[in-house]
């Protein structure tokens, strides 16, 4: 199915982070998820600056949004489109400049239209999408095993499973489990059976996983077996020659994200450089690079020469499955999202 298919009837585009990594372009500091930090992600950027942008990272957006509002200056911010609200409505964030992005009319429109807070100004701009389904060791683990979500409860699999320490993906996948595939509008009846899934999978897990390569490592080790993982993971293994299944066809479905870019208001560094760096993800030469890591591009000019089969082995083809899109959704409920879980880590 075509994108528009996954993310379902909603679209997303005018929705429109730990440590440093070793600085390089001090005018311009980018918050971002690990692994998105080569320069062949930006490297039109590199080509006109001279220098990749200087990277901080974070596991979760969550401590992204912390990390922030303690005083943590950046200039711009990869996070994905469920923390916007939040983000827009806490003032840390300013509205984007559609004029300056050149790829603005070649924008999957599937990925815009949808406004996320600030009137008509543009306050996300989509620049990657991606699943998350389960990871396994097909050498282990049977594939009827994995055919229901079922399998994070499976007391065969106890202490070699693992799900990401990340409040969005953790809840698309109890809501999927719990049959709701919808989060947007979920009554208090169908948060707390998603919340007690996870109360009830929490003592099976090995580990929550903060990064998508402490994840291919725990995997490849052997310590675990099963995972809900982003489908990164699955390129990333097989070109390793690891062993690694993604199954996006349990019965119950699997999820769908987008993430972009946001402003960071009051940026000590280049405003200019803000908007080169958007320019270089964004750009078509980009989009290969992206697939070939386990993400979609949101500028269809980049994405027009990927085939059906680029997709597949990078997980993001078709599927026949329901879709979970991690859709923004209010900031009350996400925050009650976020509560809950930290709870469910500690064991309460």
């Amino acid at each position: 199915m075509k994108i528009a298919t996954l993310l379902g009837a909603a679209s997303l585009a005018s929705l429109v982070l730990g440590s440093a990594a070793l600085a390089q372009d001090s005018e311009l500091v980018v918050l971002d998820y690990p692994g998105f930090e080569g320069s062949e992600f930006h490297q039109p950027y590199v080509d006109k600056n001279g220098a990749d942008p200087t990277f901080s990272f974070f596991g979760d957006e969550e401590e992204a949004f912390q990390k922030v509002q303690a005083g943590f200056q950046a200039d711009v911010a990869h996070i994905c489109a469920g923390s916007v609200p939040k983000w827009q409505e806490s003032g840390l964030i300013e509205p984007w400049d559609l004029s300056k992005i050149e790829a603005a009319s070649t924008l999957d429109a599937t990925l815009t239209g949808t406004q996320i807070g600030g009137g008509d100004e543009t306050y996300f701009i989509p620049t990657d999408w991606g699943t998350t389904a389960i990871a396994y060791n097909p050498d282990e683990v049977p594939a009827e095993d994995v055919a229901s979500l079922d399998v994070f409860k499976n007391p065969k699999y106890a202490g070699r499973i693992a799900i990401p320490d990340n409040v969005d993906d953790a809840w698309a996948l109890a809501y999927l489990a719990t049959g709701v595939t919808d989060w947007t509008n979920v009554t208090d009846e169908q948060f707390e059976a998603a919340a007690q899934w996870l109360r009830d999978v929490h003592p099976n897990l090995r580990t929550y996983w903060t990064d998508p390569a402490e994840l291919a490592q725990l995997m490849s080790s052997g310590e675990v077996l099963v995972a809900w993982a982003w489908n990164e993971t699955y390129p990333t293994m097989k070109e390793e020659g690891r062993p690694i299944g993604f199954q996006r066809e349990p019965k119950e479905g699997s999820s769908v994200w987008l993430c972009g870019l946001v402003n960071m208001k009051d940026g000590p560094g280049s405003e200019d450089k803000v908007y080169d760096y958007a320019n270089a993800f964004l750009a078509p030469q980009t989009a290969p690079v992206l697939v070939a890591a386990g993400w979609g591009s949101a500028n269809t000019a980049g994405m027009q020469g990927i085939t059906p089969e680029d997709l597949e082995a990078s997980g993001l083809g078709q599927i026949s499955a329901p879709i979970f899109a991690q859709l923004p959704i209010p900031i009350e409920s996400r925050e009650r999202h976020s509560e809950t879980f930290e709870q469910i880590k500690s064991g309460f």
